[in-house]
């Protein structure tokens, strides 16, 4: 709608105040003109301009994709920096990610689905984690009960993936620490998987072993034996002082261990997952955690910028983090060294109270993209997940639309409440009917 419209904004940040306005000729831009003001304004007051610009959301390469298709490569690349305020590394990384995903994308279609396993149990909480996960002191009494429902979750989510034919394509297990449980439940639950769902398409299987203190030799024989190919082993850091700082039992010779065991028996595909911005990590430290993460030639690193998420003991008791500024610097230097040792980013997503509202990108070798990864952050096909806070996404493959079934949040609710979850799994059959 075209006519003249004129925009303000005006802030007062502890006494030091500003004001902006602008003429705007089309309606439709007044959103994000007013944005850009603003965006302005913060940035003289406060000497900080961030690097993201005045985008908002949790996808970037997501716009990315949707601009290359209305724009082409350049156009959309222009949008970001021109209409959007993006600075031009975090362009190019956007579509980079975006090139990267459109290949993985077109592997998937409307028969295709993955499998997301819940399992919210954690040796101990990190200060800077908000999920729902219980530690292992609190909720043992728990697994029993809640590993039972959970392979009934499994057997009859199976029955309706193969009633409708739908087409498995990648199956992780997240959490929480999925290597929390034994390994007998463990077993069980891989055995539910294998006797319940057909498998002939599947393209990727992940298991997050995420805690070095929950890792045996035993429980890698067992995931491997059923068909494991990719697991995840995370350091978040290689500081024993830093790891202590945010409450992990485990120290850096525990991940080298677990690593070289997980080598040992063949697992080819192994993720790290490092954190830019930890309490009590420096530059310096986060640099010596890169070189050593890279010198250990994983095939996939993902780095994370902290979150300041509202329940985490880093926000309810105050603790101090690294700024911005200095998280920035971080994340240019793991950048570098990545590209320079043949790592390319692949995936990537933005969390709220992020540290310089920066971002967390997935990188790998060649070949060896997280598919699921790919398939969740995109939205490019239906997620059927099991157990607790676990969330159904169904994808309608006419559009844009996602239709979503939650599970109760808790352990305790998942197991007390579990005939209720099991009645809500009849939505998947009306989705697909409806598409018919």
């Amino acid at each position: 709608m075209s006519g003249e419209y004129v925009v303000g904004v005006s802030v007062n940040i502890n006494g030091t105040t500003g004001e902006k306005k602008k003429t705007v000729a089309d309606y439709d831009d007044c959103e994000r003109e007013m944005a850009i003001l603003l965006f302005s304004l913060l940035s003289e007051i406060t000497g900080y301009v961030p690097k993201w610009g005045i985008l908002t959301g949790v996808r970037p390469s997501k716009l990315m994709n949707s601009l290359i298709k209305d724009y082409g490569d350049n156009g959309a690349k222009a949008y970001f920096t021109d209409k959007l305020l993006v600075c031009k590394n975090k362009t190019e990384l956007a579509y980079s990610v975006a090139k990267a995903e459109e290949k993985i994308m077109s592997l998937s279609d409307e028969k295709s689905f993955s499998l997301y396993v819940s399992i919210p149990f954690c040796p101990t909480r990190c200060n800077y984690c908000s999920f729902v996960s219980r530690s292992i002191a609190q909720a043992k009494k728990l697994l029993p009960d809640y590993v039972e429902n959970l392979c009934k979750e499994i057997k009859q989510t199976a029955e309706i993936a193969n009633g409708l034919g739908l087409r498995l394509e990648s199956i992780y297990w997240g959490g929480g620490t999925p290597t929390t449980l034994s390994a007998e439940m463990l077993e069980r639950i891989c055995a539910e998987i294998n006797n319940d769902f057909d498998l002939s398409h599947l393209r990727e299987y992940t298991i997050e072993a995420g805690r070095a203190d929950t890792v045996t030799a035993e429980k890698l024989r067992v995931i491997k034996a059923v068909g494991v190919g990719r697991i995840s082993i995370n350091p978040q850091t290689f500081n024993d002082d830093v790891l202590k700082a945010i409450g992990r039992r485990h120290t850096v010779d525990d991940v080298v261990r677990v690593f070289n065991e997980a080598r040992e028996l063949g697992f080819d595909n192994i993720n790290m997952d490092l954190i830019a911005g930890l309490t009590d990590d420096t530059y310096e430290s986060f640099c010596n955690s890169i070189d050593r993460a890279i010198s250990m030639n994983p095939e996939n690193i993902t780095l994370h910028t902290l979150a300041l998420k509202r329940s985490s003991t880093i926000v309810t008791h105050g603790v101090d983090v690294q700024s911005g500024e200095i998280a920035n610097k971080m994340l240019e230097y793991a950048q570098n060294r990545f590209y320079s040792e043949g790592y390319k980013p692949y995936y990537m997503y933005r969390q709220s109270r992020s540290l310089g509202n920066l971002e967390n990108v997935g990188w790998c070798r060649d070949g060896f993209e997280c598919l699921y990864n790919i398939f969740m952050m995109e939205e490019c096909h239906t997620v059927l997940a099991v157990g607790a806070g676990a969330v159904t996404k169904l994808k309608d493959p006419n559009s844009r639309n996602i239709e979503r079934i939650f599970n109760y949040k808790y352990p305790y609710e998942y197991n007390s409440r579990y005939d209720a979850i099991a009645e809500r799994k009849d939505q998947i059959k009306e989705f697909y009917g409806k598409l018919r």
